[in-house]
């Protein structure tokens, strides 16, 4: 979910010197650094590599998707492991750091010798990270990272384990507006988004769809990761006046300008915020629970899914981690490891890359996440759910066929009270 970024041309730069140093810094071409003897039967473990930001930007979302891997490394080798063998995850920290995740995959490659790879969190840490994967010609199955520019440059052995890509993921919700009666849909929109590679093509998606269907722009704004007051924002869009807000965010931005649209008294009817209504309790304790009724998010997963192996996902979850919330990116981080998985016991092998990737471009997996399936890219084509919050607690709303409750029109701060 919450992603790093830079101001736009920065950021474009700071990809660019980072993908060269990943390119630059790898092995050869020789398919990677397995440590052989993938048989069934061995007594060797398979050893999984990936590395994480468990401290930094990203250590909410890198730690909740260290949980996820974990999770399904104790139900597969309860299992009898992968291929009848045990699996070893090697986890390292990449600090949030985009260098880091370069020398810490090349180390995984190189100097740990793994046999399989599993992605990190982000796109800017999944870019480079995949960088590296596939000039070691290693499949990389990412759990989070959807912006656009992962998938643009031609690789190989890169896949995306969610539903769409940024600028698809708000995609049903923008449709259900779209087809509302005139009399119901909101005529104005404003579009803030954080400068980032999710947030800003997920605004960009919903904002392409409204436009078409005849709600008028009204206020437009792309800010630095840096912001911290968002006053300037609120007042602005207050004036613009629209019926909704569609508002790009990861988690600290979500919650700050939240607060001060609330202190503006700037309530617009309909409010879609990407991310940060996904975080649970965090996000309530953010903003107050009693603000939250008629929040609209996209999410990837949902507890009460009646996905394959969901509900014993969820329990094992809580069984290792506590009852309660279980985050979205645990979620992801296990549907990414299903995906390999899958793969690996369709070949039979993990030392042929190359057709565990053309198996993957193939074949769909079915996940907790439910069925995946990917275009040439590694690009996923399927659509996300759309949440709301309710009463206090997050249901699904969009589609219909998955929905936990009705779709509700307004943002009422005070509803759940």
């Amino acid at each position: 979910m919450a992603q790093f970024s830079r101001r736009r041309g920065l950021m474009a730069a700071a990809l660019t010197g980072v993908l060269t140093v990943g390119l630059a810094a790898c092995g050869g071409d020789d398919g990677g650094g397995s440590s052989g003897g993938s048989d069934e039967g061995s007594s060797e473990p398979i050893v999984i590599g990936t590395s994480l930001p468990l401290t930094g930007e990203f250590s909410q979302p890198g730690q909740a998707a260290e949980q996820g891997y974990k999770v399904w490394q104790e139900m597969i080798n309860a299992e009898d492991g992968l291929l009848g063998r045990q699996v070893e995850l090697i986890v390292k920290d990449d600090a949030s750091n985009q260098n880091t995740i370069v020398s810490d995959y090349n180390a995984l490659i190189s100097q740990d010798k793994v046999d399989l790879l599993l992605g990190t969190f982000s796109s800017l840490l999944n870019i480079p990270a995949s960088a590296v994967a596939e000039k070691n010609k290693m499949v990389f199955v990412e759990p989070a990272g959807g912006s656009p520019d992962m998938f643009n440059r031609g690789y190989t052995y890169l896949f995306f384990a969610q539903q769409a890509t940024a600028d698809k993921q708000g995609k049903v919700f923008a449709e259900w507006i779209a087809g509302l009666p005139d009399g119901e849909k909101p005529k104005t929109a404003a579009y803030p988004t954080l400068d980032d590679p999710f947030a800003a093509p997920n605004v960009a998606g919903i904002r392409g769809i409204l436009e078409a269907a005849g709600v008028e722009t009204v206020y437009e704004e792309t800010y630095a990761i840096d912001t911290k007051n968002f006053d300037t924002i609120v007042s602005a869009m207050k004036n613009a006046d629209p019926d909704m807000v569609v508002h790009g965010a990861q988690f600290e931005d979500g919650i700050g300008m939240t607060r001060a649209m609330l202190k503006a008294e700037f309530t617009p009817d309909v409010f879609f915020q990407t991310n940060a209504p996904s975080f649970g309790s965090q996000f309530t304790e953010g903003i107050g629970a009693d603000n939250t009724e008629g929040i609209f998010y996209a999410v990837s997963h949902s507890v009460d899914a009646e996905t394959p192996g969901n509900a014993e996902f969820v329990a094992k979850y809580r069984e290792m981690y506590g009852e309660g919330e279980v985050p979205e990116d645990a979620a992801d981080a296990f549907a990414a490891a299903e995906v390999l998985q899958a793969a690996v016991e369709a070949v039979g092998s993990i030392d042929d890359q190359t057709a565990l990737a053309d198996w993957l471009h193939a074949n769909e997996v079915e996940t907790i996440l439910g069925p995946l399936s990917w275009d040439e890219t590694g690009a996923p084509t399927g659509e996300f759910l759309i949440g709301q919050w309710q009463d206090g607690s997050p249901e699904i709303v969009l589609p219909e066929e998955a929905a936990t409750a009705e779709v509700e029109l307004n943002w009422m701060p005070g509803g759940a009270g």
